[in-house]
């Protein structure tokens, strides 16, 4: 990186260049500060580069650094040479720009990321103004997730499919059945540890960690409670606490590390499970997380215990996986005879 033209140490003098912030890779990855901000001078750096740590979760810090990475370099080919010189025109001509490239709620992600950038910078004195406040987004409704469902004979086919004859089998159905049976984000699942599986009265119930900080307990089903025990029988896990419950297999497979899973990890998993089991489907974690519900609902569960269940905020995202009505609305439509 230091033989790039376009980048620079934090230390030197201003120039047309990116300023590296490397913090002992506290956050995964150097914070690349843009050369309409570094130019401005160190605090200007700085502060920059503080908005991302003040972002707790990681995946919405890597979305935020991709999007304003992805504004700066756009003011940079529109020869933009001045921090101060960016206005609401140029926010909204970057918004409108990305129309027909990215999606919908992909473009009001980007806007809020610029958005709270600028307003952190105006904070920290060093801009006057938020130039992307009066900016306004795509408008975007949706009643009904986009996210692909697996039907309950898929779902159980894909389970019944995985060889559990090896630890990484029974780790990967112990998985799947977590996200499927708990509704449990990737994320949550795989930040779990051996103590967050717990006997709780009679039964085993689960400990997630859910984004925003919110720790969410619920029962674990009994499917899930033989595959859960199973697998940590295998890998020999029970009364390891402080560990990961989800471990990364070694570079064969053969067996677990002591290392945590990563989401990319479960996603490439979950495509080849797929593939084994015969499943045409553009899966990906959440679509357990979506299957779960559904499949919840239509066999009469209540959208005020989805929403508890999933750990929504609001009713109006749990009703997005209510697929229920698919099947009535086909009915009805079949009733047109021309």
């Amino acid at each position: 990186m230091d033989s790039d033209p376009h980048t620079k140490a934090l230390a030197a003098p201003p120039s047309s260049g990116l300023a590296i912030v490397d913090p002992a890779h506290a956050f995964g990855r150097p914070i690349v500060v843009p050369a309409l901000v570094a130019d401005v001078g160190p605090r200007a750096a700085k502060r920059f580069a503080n908005f991302f740590g003040s972002i707790a979760n990681d995946n919405t810090r890597a979305a935020y650094q991709r999007a304003c990475q992805n504004f700066f370099a756009w003011c940079d080919a529109a020869d933009l040479d001045e921090l101060a010189a960016i206005e609401p025109i140029h926010v909204g001509a970057y918004v409108k720009s990305m129309a027909g490239k990215f999606e919908k709620p992909t473009i009001k992600q980007h806007l809020a990321a610029i958005r709270m950038l600028f307003d952190y910078l105006v904070v920290g004195q060093i801009l006057a103004i938020n130039p992307a406040h009066a900016v306004r987004g795509p408008k975007h409704s949706v009643k009904r997730g986009k996210t692909p469902v697996l039907s309950a004979a898929q779902a159980r086919l894909l389970l019944d499919s995985i060889d559990t004859s090896t630890v990484v089998g029974l780790r990967d159905r112990a998985l799947i059945a977590l996200m499927t049976f708990s509704f449990a984000r990737v994320g949550a699942a795989v930040g779990m540890r051996v103590e967050d599986y717990f006997a709780g009265g009679k039964r085993w119930r689960l400990r997630l960690n859910e984004k925003g900080g919110k720790v969410h307990e619920m029962p674990a089903h009994h499917n899930l409670e033989a595959y859960l025990d199973a697998y940590m029988h295998a890998a020999g896990l029970f009364g390891a606490k402080g560990t990961p419950l989800f471990r990364s297999a070694d570079w064969h497979g053969g067996a677990l590390t002591a290392l945590p899973m990563h989401r990319i990890d479960v996603w490439r998993m979950i495509r080849r499970r797929a593939d084994k089991a015969g499943i045409d489907a553009e899966m990906c974690c959440h679509t357990f997380r979506a299957t779960g519900l559904t499949n919840f609902l239509a066999n009469g569960g209540t959208l005020e215990n989805a929403q508890a269940m999933a750990d929504h905020a609001s009713p109006r995202t749990t009703q997005l996986y209510d697929r229920t009505g698919d099947e009535v609305t086909l009915d009805e439509v079949e009733r047109i005879t021309i």
